[in-house]
């Protein structure tokens, strides 16, 4: 599960039609937990990073860091800042290399997980897209067939959640209504997880 350049910018399609395609599930997650606009978000960002495609450079942490500007431009909701924090985390430790290394994969996204923390003052275990990110973190680490393994947390992580109560993010203000319904940035996870590793 190597990627390359290349390799990024297919996912980069795959992710954006994802995103499309999901566009009004996320909406109507969101409206029951939140703001209502979680699809709008993730598909003006990524068509936001589908524009600067052509012009992303060989270099993956550069390549990242002009898809975090991307997607900051397009969106000035709390999900689009967490995501663009996220992917300014991998971009930094990726500067100057041309691909990713599998073994590489579970500390980048610790590294995100732990920067999106740190920016959005949330909890691991609140019932947000922190927890899908920890769970995919520890399901990478030891796992041999790294798409496998992503494709699984992300799933896991949604059901593992699923009737316990936000406690961080907007859905928070819901409590105990939000017992039995999906966190929709969790949800947003999903979909852009097995979006990437859909060719793998």
């Amino acid at each position: 599960m190597t990627i390359t350049h290349n390799g990024l910018l297919s996912a980069i399609d795959r992710i954006a039609a994802a995103m499309e395609r999901d566009f009004d599930m996320l909406n109507a997650a969101d409206g029951a937990l939140g703001d209502g606009d979680l699809g709008v978000t993730m598909t003006r960002g990524m068509r936001a990073i589908s524009e600067t495609k052509d012009d992303l450079p060989e270099d993956i942490g550069m390549a990242l860091f002009q898809c975090a500007q991307a997607f900051t431009k397009s969106s000035g909701s709390s999900y689009g800042t967490l995501v663009a924090t996220g992917l300014m985390s991998a971009a930094k430790t990726l500067r100057g290399k041309d691909h990713i290394d599998p073994e590489d994969m579970s500390g980048l996204i610790a590294g995100a997980r732990d920067k999106m923390q740190e920016r959005g003052k949330a909890a691991l275990g609140g019932k947000t897209v922190l927890d899908s990110l920890d769970y995919l973190a520890k399901a990478l680490a030891s796992a041999e067939n790294k798409a496998t393994a992503a494709a699984q947390a992300v799933d896991t992580a949604l059901k593992d959640f699923r009737d316990k109560p936000a406690t961080a993010g907007r859905a928070r203000i819901f409590g105990d209504k939000s017992i039995g319904m999906d966190d929709p940035g969790m949800l947003a996870m999903q979909s852009v997880v097995k979006a990437a590793v859909a060719r793998h």
